[in-house]
């Protein structure tokens, strides 16, 4: 049985829940993406993938985020329990940083 507190408790967050969800909008990352890709603004995924993971031998890729402020993709790879980012521009596919 639910004491008074914790009634109290389980209100307030309910209350606190749409509010913190309106505080923080999340960015839609895959529909930013989509957009300038139609907008002709950048490359696909597809052929960044192309270009990048053959120069990545050795490591196990674990996918990409895109960042529409910077028009880049960043590109996780792992080994020997190493994560390596490669963050590639996504006009020009030029690899911009790798650590």
């Amino acid at each position: 049985m639910m004491t008074q507190l914790s009634r109290l408790l389980l209100a307030a967050l309910v209350v606190a829940m749409p509010l913190t969800a309106q505080a923080a909008p999340r960015r839609d990352a895959q529909g930013e993406v989509r957009k300038d890709m139609r907008e002709g603004k950048v490359s696909s995924l597809r052929d960044i993938e192309r270009r990048v993971l053959p120069s990545m031998p050795g490591m196990q890729y674990l996918g990409p985020e895109y960042d529409p402020t910077a028009m880049a993709y960043r590109l996780k790879f792992i080994r020997d329990g190493r994560v390596v980012f490669v963050d590639v521009d996504a006009r020009s596919g030029q690899v911009l940083n790798q650590r």
